[in-house]
């Protein structure tokens, strides 16, 4: 690898780890820390369905941690807890 390839790798990790410790994100980073297109966060942030913040009403910011309550506020069941979940029911109704 030539230096010029390692600076550019040592920068992208460098900005990916100071993205990781920074509280608030801007748009870009929010859109670069999630995997979501700024198109589509513009859009959640329009009909009020992200938690977002615009101090001068004009740029995006958001908190990493509600980003990250955000994208975990649905999980979907494993078939493991759905089998889990269908066996405690069988013992509390005692259905054989």
């Amino acid at each position: 690898m030539t230096q010029e390839k390692l600076d550019k790798l040592a920068e992208a990790i460098n900005n990916s780890f100071a993205l990781c410790h920074k509280e608030v994100l801007t748009l870009d980073e929010a859109a670069r820390y999630t995997g979501l297109k700024k198109s589509y966060l513009y859009k959640l942030t329009a009909s009020k369905a992200i938690p977002h913040y615009k101090p001068n009403g004009k740029n995006c910011f958001f908190r990493r941690t509600e980003l990250e309550n955000w994208l975990t506020a649905n999980p979907v069941a494993t078939v493991a807890d759905l089998n889990g979940r269908a066996q405690a029911y069988c013992k509390r109704n005692k259905i054989i």
